[in-house]
């Protein structure tokens, strides 16, 4: 499995992954939570369960799919500020990592050691061109997408 795209929220994450099959993506979100939950726990001095055992998966069929969801996953902390009342935020979310450099995003990333956030770059056709080709999305932000 590689994760390409994320943001991380308040109680949950936004992750966009490649995985050869169901079963392979169940193993790896396995091994990425015990990874996670092990390092939070470290972090926090504290012991015990940190995510929930499930995750909801949705497989990417269309480029307008794939738009959508690059967008959502992006511009999460947008719509979350937007459905409490708060206004002004037009950027990615400052705790999200996508391939391609965007303006303002990855700061939070920047404090690890290789410079970068903890993504791999997509192989598949439709994470890489196929997005593109879709329109965006009204109320979509507005992301300077290579």
């Amino acid at each position: 499995m590689r994760i390409t795209h994320f943001s991380v929220q308040g109680n949950h994450l936004h992750l966009i992954v490649e995985a050869s099959g169901a079963a392979a993506l169940s193993s790896a979100m396995q091994g990425l939570a015990i990874r996670m939950a092990k390092g939070i726990n470290k972090l926090m001095g504290r012991a015990g369960k940190v995510f929930a055992d499930r995750f909801h998966a949705h497989a990417l069929g269309s480029p307008t799919e794939a738009r959508n969801a690059i967008d959502y996953v992006l511009g999460n902390a947008r719509i979350h500020a937007a459905r409490q009342g708060r206004v002004g935020h037009t950027g990615p979310d400052r705790f999200a990592a996508a391939p391609a450099q965007l303006e303002g995003a990855h700061a939070f990333w920047r404090s690890f050691d290789d410079g970068g956030p903890p993504i791999a770059k997509p192989r598949s056709w439709l994470l890489q061109h196929g997005w593109k080709l879709a329109k965006q999305r009204r109320g979509a932000p507005a992301f300077a997408f290579p």
